[in-house]
């Protein structure tokens, strides 16, 4: 089959909801980014989940990124509104955001408000009888995480028993007519073990496969997790290759960047795209290497989104580095390598950068 890789360029009128429904799971997963401390322990409930939509269903709440001078109140309008749902995928997250009995409604409430797509990332579970409470028309897809091709090198992450129920919870929700797709997190425990994911997700009926890099945040970054990473020879050995072989089994496949090459222009995704992380006590970030920081761009308070005062993370993109993000110089230091004159061996891309492979139409 032939397949066709391309980059996914930041696209300004393309935006992507995060919504952390809750920051409670029923897994202890050794690379989870959740930090109670900083995300909150709330558990949103199904009217605050419909006002927080509608917040980012409006243009005129998010449509600037740019510093202010106060602290001025964006409040919601009604019959005026210029939304702009059509252009909004929202991810519905957690924890896991199948322990949130509003699930149902959270969904029913975006497809009402028109957002572009709806997907619930899931560790497999599905609690409260999820399947059977929405329809494959009201959810577009059920984004399952899975570490390993087997119990053998997904369990010792994400725990025992866990392989099972979500290869089980995966092929139940194909029965019932849902779209589904996996993500799987690369990091030394598991990359050798990439090779035989294809096969696996075949087997399964997975028709999209995400490959996601480590991230040292939340449970990574506690304890020790730089040692977790891959260094670019691995990442760029391994990935690409096998996201062609999953293409080729007739899967969209996506995953990062990471490191860009001499002639690659750097862009970063805070600048020209909108895509907002939203966790449960209210704060709103617009990069994710920074959600374990109290530098998030916004803030949701009683309901009505604020603009929060400097320093924040987006006071930081237009900075120009010979490292490339500037968010992952600082925070993450340790990535990039250095020549004896100090100069970087590579760059960082932004982390919102894409690269797809696809079967190729003929």
């Amino acid at each position: 089959m032939k397949i066709e890789h391309r980059t996914v360029q930041f696209q300004a009128h393309t935006r992507n909801l995060f919504l952390h429904l809750l920051t409670q799971c029923n897994l202890h997963c050794l690379h989870c980014y959740i930090n109670p401390e900083q995300h909150g322990n709330r558990i949103l409930d199904r009217d605050t989940i419909a006002k927080w939509l509608a917040i980012f269903a409006d243009r005129d709440q998010v449509n600037s990124q740019r510093p202010v001078q106060a602290h001025p109140v964006i409040r919601a309008r009604d019959a005026e509104v210029q939304r702009i749902a059509s252009e909004t995928n929202v991810i519905f997250l957690g924890g896991e955001p199948t322990l949130n009995p509003a699930l149902p409604d959270a969904i029913r409430e975006a497809r009402r408000l028109g957002y572009a797509s709806i997907t619930v990332d899931t560790n497999g579970f599905l609690f409260h009888d999820i399947l059977n409470r929405v329809s494959p028309e009201e959810l577009d897809y059920f984004s399952f995480s899975l570490d390993g091709s087997c119990p053998q090198v997904n369990d010792p992450i994400r725990g025992g028993g866990v392989f099972e129920t979500c290869t089980s919870g995966i092929r139940r929700a194909i029965a019932r007519g849902f779209e589904t797709s996996v993500i799987f997190t690369a990091s030394r425990m598991n990359i050798r073990d990439l090779v035989n994911m294809p096969a696996i997700l075949r087997g399964l009926g997975v028709r999209r496969f995400f490959i996601q890099v480590i991230g040292i945040r939340g449970n990574s970054a506690r304890k020790g997790g730089a040692s977790l990473q891959l260094g670019r020879e691995e990442w760029e050995s391994i990935v690409p290759d096998v996201a062609g072989k999953a293409a080729e089994m007739g899967m969209h496949v996506t995953y990062p960047k990471v490191f860009l090459g001499p002639d690659e222009p750097f862009a970063c995704a805070g600048l020209v795209a909108d895509n907002h992380f939203v966790f449960p006590n209210g704060r709103v970030y617009t990069c994710p290497l920074c959600e374990d920081y109290p530098i998030h761009s916004m803030e949701i308070v009683k309901d009505e989104l604020r603009r929060r005062p400097p320093i924040r993370e987006c006071d930081l993109y237009s900075l120009q580095i010979p490292e490339g993000c500037v968010l992952n110089r600082i925070l993450h230091p340790g990535n990039i390598p250095y020549d004896a004159d100090g100069r970087p061996l590579c760059r960082i891309a932004c982390c919102m950068l894409k690269e797809e492979v696809l079967p190729a139409e003929d």
